[in-house]
């Protein structure tokens, strides 16, 4: 049985992927800012999991030092790490405040090293330890209106890659998780249209998380995966997770950098016709939303 800290458990991800390990043997430290507004000790209770709740701040030095240190004392050295905490930050770079950035990087890239930092060493000394950094599809693509969200994700992928080279040789393995469109708060509110803009894209990938999820993928499938990742000993680093996972990142590579962003430049009708015919997706408004 493995000590898990897990960040970002109040819903999604890391509320499935807190009771996933449970239920395979797992001792899990479930953090996250605000337990009152979660349920999930309610279902550890009601199946006798071995889950404790505590309360974590991943954009807070002081927070993210004295909760893992608190559970440290109490119950020793943390075996895996799973940075899974993240906000979404979406719309045209114009006309986003600078708050909405700084925001973004802040807890999906800065609370990931401030956690890593809180337990690296003790996987170093003992040789021992697993990292898993969640990721998105997004962290390996980049386009309008998800800018200020992929920039933290492209962040966080660098890390975890420079990251990976540096722990090796202590036998700390770290890995990455990148899931696609996934069942969650967060895909459901990019899936509602924003305010008028004069950047289209806003509203077209609005629709596409709309479609997409008529079909919905529960993040329970991207659980399964990262406590796969760490049971299985691989060093693999990156780990796509998701039906549309692969097809997306494989479509990024099927185009040069120029063609790439003609196609979010083009007009409307063309980006609906493009991803009707290359993903099976109709996505403009009226068949998405009647």
């Amino acid at each position: 049985m493995s000590s898990v800290l897990i960040t970002g458990t109040s819903k999604g991800i890391g509320y499935e992927t807190a009771l996933t390990f449970a239920r395979n043997g797992h001792q899990v430290f479930a953090t996250m800012r605000n337990p009152a507004q979660s349920n999930l000790g309610e279902a550890a209770a009601k199946e006798n999991l071995p889950i404790s709740i505590s309360v974590l701040d991943v954009d807070s030095d002081d927070s993210v030092q004295s909760g893992i240190n608190a559970i440290v004392a109490r119950h020793g050295a943390i075996d895996v790490l799973i940075n899974n905490a993240g906000i979404e930050a979406y719309g045209a770079v114009e006309e986003l405040p600078m708050a909405v950035f700084r925001a973004a990087m802040e807890t999906n890239y800065f609370g990931c090293i401030r956690t890593i930092q809180a337990v690296v060493k003790h996987m170093r000394e003992r040789r021992d330890g697993c990292i898993v950094n969640v990721s998105s599809v997004a962290g390996r693509i980049a386009s309008a209106p998800l800018t200020p969200y992929m920039a933290s994700k492209w962040a966080l992928e660098a890390l975890s890659e420079g990251l990976a080279g540096e722990l090796k040789s202590f036998n700390v393995r770290v890995a990455i998780v990148e899931p696609g469109i996934i069942d969650t708060a967060m895909a459901r509110r990019l899936s509602t249209p924003s305010n008028d803009s004069p950047y289209r894209q806003t509203e077209r990938f609005s629709n596409l998380f709309a479609a997409s999820l008529q079909h919905p993928v529960p993040p329970t499938v991207v659980a399964q995966k990262i406590l796969e990742v760490v049971e299985s000993g691989t060093w693999q680093l990156r780990h796509p997770v998701g039906p549309d996972a692969v097809p997306f990142l494989e479509w990024r590579r099927s185009m040069s950098d120029e063609a790439w962003a003609d196609l979010y430049a083009s007009d409307d009708d063309s980006w609906y016709d493009r991803i009707l015919r290359d993903f099976g997706l109709e996505t403009r408004i009226t068949a998405v939303r009647d």
